[in-house]
């Protein structure tokens, strides 16, 4: 990746997060510290804003909030050709600035992908509201009545790059699920995300609700990157999205609360019985249906019995694709000839390419691909390729990452493809959220409780 890809937008000496958990004020400021005064006080101005208009989201019906989502959709449709015109200076200037493909990929809008977006929020209006949910509920001994409930989160930011898609997901997974958000998208995208949400603004101020539910602070720059990440006690909880070191930088600064979601070294095993044939299709729709995104692999691992047959057909097919392969020597020694393969280092272990690159790799047995794994996994998903039940019981139950394939594509680590509808990230930590976060995973809970006098004796 690009040092655009990584921190570029943020600025990591600009501040020292605060240890240690922290009770927020009566009043809650943005720290002064984070910014120059007059960005620190925008960014608190439109953290306030989002707050109350929060408040009004919070008690809309599940009929409000499908209308506002099918409005959203639609507008986004009708603008597709202002949109499409923002998104060709951030990629004339991406180019310009040596962006990688897979990041150019990535930022690209078509028409074809603004109604693949907007048929996203479509399907975000057909899924269940959590908000209200029971979670459990029982009666105690002493007749109280206890409920946990789902409530919203209040105000979500969000500071992710060179992703105009991730403005459309994020306001419509914050509408569902009763939510403000705040934008932070980068200046990779800056023009794209500028019509984006102020396309959505409209559409929402036309449907009765504040457009000050979605809203950005990119005309800020780093400094208002850094002031959200100060908000703490107007904004509730911050989503990162991006590359590792952008992801880090918010993780260490941030005295909001992180939901952390991390980069995709994901990696695909073809073990000593697998079916070859589903094997190529596999690795080949894990690697290259689409390369600058986190689910697709970056490492392949093949069962020395297996490696043989399969090798010299699978570098063969990644080389016509245009994959760069990374290899060892024993991977180098079967490929066919005519098919370069670079030597593989610890960094191509380690490395989340976002590119058409992958690491290759011979392993003599099952215990050896799963020590791979956890070596070098950042924990996104992994996936087998076997006809033996023992070894993906053994791959499922021995690697601890967000989501594990048993002859599968990688590509399938999704929140559309889970049936979550839009996601707001893919997260790799382990509390609350873990995998694709959807709905439910911007929400948390309270305890509802119903006595008829009751005293604690």
């Amino acid at each position: 990746m690009t040092a655009l890809s990584h921190a570029s937008d943020l600025d990591p000496t600009a501040t020292t997060a605060t240890g240690g958990p922290q009770t927020p004020p009566a009043a809650p400021t943005v720290a002064s510290s984070a910014a120059d005064g007059s960005v620190a006080q925008d960014v608190e101005a439109t953290a306030r804003r989002a707050k109350k208009a929060s408040r009004t989201l919070a008690t809309a019906t599940r009929a409000t909030k499908d209308a506002a989502l099918h409005a959203l959709a639609d507008a986004l449709v009708e603008a597709t050709a202002e949109i499409v015109a923002a998104n060709a200076v951030d990629l004339e200037r991406g180019r310009e600035n040596g962006t990688s493909a897979g990041l150019l990929d990535r930022l690209a809008l078509t028409p074809e992908r603004i109604v693949a977006i907007a048929d996203a929020l479509r399907e975000l209006a057909t899924l269940p509201d959590p908000v209200g949910e029971v979670v459990r509920g029982s009666t105690l001994p002493n007749g109280l009545r206890l409920r946990q409930v789902r409530v919203p989160m209040g105000v979500v930011g969000m500071i992710y790059e060179a992703r105009p898609n991730v403005t459309v997901d994020a306001a419509g997974l914050a509408l569902k699920s009763g939510n403000a958000v705040i934008l932070r998208g980068g200046s990779a995208a800056a023009a794209s995300n500028e019509v984006i949400v102020d396309v959505l603004g409209r559409a929402l101020a036309a449907q009765g609700l504040p457009a000050d539910l979605v809203q950005s602070i990119d005309r800020h720059g780093r400094p208002g990157a850094v002031a959200l990440m100060h908000a703490r006690g107007l904004v509730d909880v911050l989503v990162p999205r991006g590359g590792a070191d952008l992801i880090q930088t918010v993780v260490r600064e941030s005295t909001v609360p992180v939901i952390e979601t991390g980069v995709g070294n994901c990696h695909v095993y073809v073990d000593a019985s697998a079916d070859l044939t589903s094997a190529l299709e596999i690795l080949l729709n894990s690697k290259t249906q689409r390369v600058g995104v986190c689910n697709a692999a970056e490492t392949l691992l093949v069962h020395t019995d297996a490696a043989a047959e399969f090798l010299p057909a699978a570098l063969a097919a990644l080389d016509a694709a245009g994959v760069v392969l990374h290899g060892d020597p024993r991977t180098a020694a079967l490929a066919p000839e005519g098919v370069p393969v670079l030597d593989a280092t610890d960094d191509d272990w380690a490395r989340e390419y976002l590119a058409p690159e992958i690491a290759v790799r011979v392993v003599p047995d099952l215990d050896a691909a799963i020590e791979h794994i956890r070596t070098w996994t950042s924990g996104h998903t992994e996936a087998i390729v076997t006809r033996d039940l023992a070894a993906s019981e053994r791959f499922v139950a021995e690697l601890d990452s967000a989501a594990i394939m048993v002859n599968a594509s990688t590509r399938f680590t999704d929140g559309a493809q889970f049936g979550l509808g839009a996601e707001i990230g893919i997260s790799t930590q382990k509390l609350h959220a873990r995998g694709p976060m959807g709905l439910a995973e911007l929400t948390t809970t309270k305890w509802v409780v119903h006595g008829d006098g009751h005293v604690r004796p």
